[in-house]
């Protein structure tokens, strides 16, 4: 073959092979510019639809990266490059990084669950996995809450979803469950009476709902009656201190008299 054959040739394929990259330069630059446009359409929608901004801002950057993996893919296409092992190589590297990071998933997927179904929400009183708090925050991988005594306790979010929820603020009204033991010579009625009382005095007894008052147990040294009037959830604990603050003020007035554990020691002189 002549030099300047070996030259038209080489001139050919420049030619062909600067058209092609040419092409798959179009195709990365648009397409990632499609991906761009495709994913933050889709996350704007998503707001529009109410939908958390945690999880719409997720699921565009998701999107995006799929998105551009096809235009990278297709661009390499454009190239004459195998695309079939890549994609293949693309795939065994994903599944073993889901291996390796299978708890995070499993955070992740529960993270997803708790924002789309809101089981709980940022500012909720709930006790999840043994701890109680409010909840100052809610991302993809975990949950985090603030205790009474201001502690930041910060929970996975699989251990959230994985045992019970008990959520105190969905309600906007909670009974208060007391039980009051008094003594067998007690005059069973007047306790009652004064129970129901001390309920009616609280402005911050819910007047609309009845106040259940009944003797609950016959005890070993006490008679047991439960005590459950209803109150604004954000007045609960508040009333709770109030109301058995006043039933021992008030029982002591009428020398009604609270049992407690004593014991009688025998001394015998031998």
């Amino acid at each position: 073959m002549t030099f300047s054959a070996v030259m038209a040739l080489v001139g050919q394929y420049s030619v062909t092979y600067t058209i092609k990259i040419l092409i798959a330069l179009a195709i990365f630059i648009i397409g990632k510019w499609l991906a761009k446009k495709i994913s933050t359409l889709i996350r704007q929608r998503l707001g529009n639809n109410g939908l958390d901004p945690t999880l719409t801002q997720f699921v565009q950057n998701i999107l995006y990266y799929l998105l551009l993996a096809v235009v990278i893919i297709a661009a390499l296409g454009q190239l004459g490059i195998q695309t079939a092992s890549f994609v293949a190589i693309v795939g065994a590297a994903g599944l073993a990084i889901g291996l390796a990071l299978q708890g995070s998933l499993a955070n992740f997927a529960a993270g997803v669950l708790i924002i789309l179904f809101r089981p709980i929400k940022v500012g909720d009183f709930v006790e999840v996995s043994g701890v109680s708090g409010s909840v100052s925050d809610i991302s993809i991988f975990a949950t985090t809450l603030l205790t009474g005594d201001n502690k930041t306790v910060i929970i996975a979010n699989a251990d959230v979803t994985g045992g019970n929820i008990i959520n105190f603020s969905t309600q906007p009204t909670r009974r208060i469950d007391l039980v009051v033991g008094v003594a067998y010579d007690s005059n069973i009625q007047q306790v009652k009476d004064e129970l129901k009382a001390l309920a009616d005095a609280d402005e911050r007894v819910l007047k609309d709902k009845v106040v259940t008052i009944g003797v609950v147990e016959l005890a070993d040294s006490s008679v047991n009656l439960v005590f459950r009037p209803w109150v604004n959830s954000a007045d609960y604990w508040s009333v709770y201190f109030d109301l058995n603050e006043n039933i021992k003020n008030r029982f002591d007035e009428l020398g009604i008299g609270i049992p407690y554990p004593t014991m009688d020691v025998n001394v015998s002189k031998s």
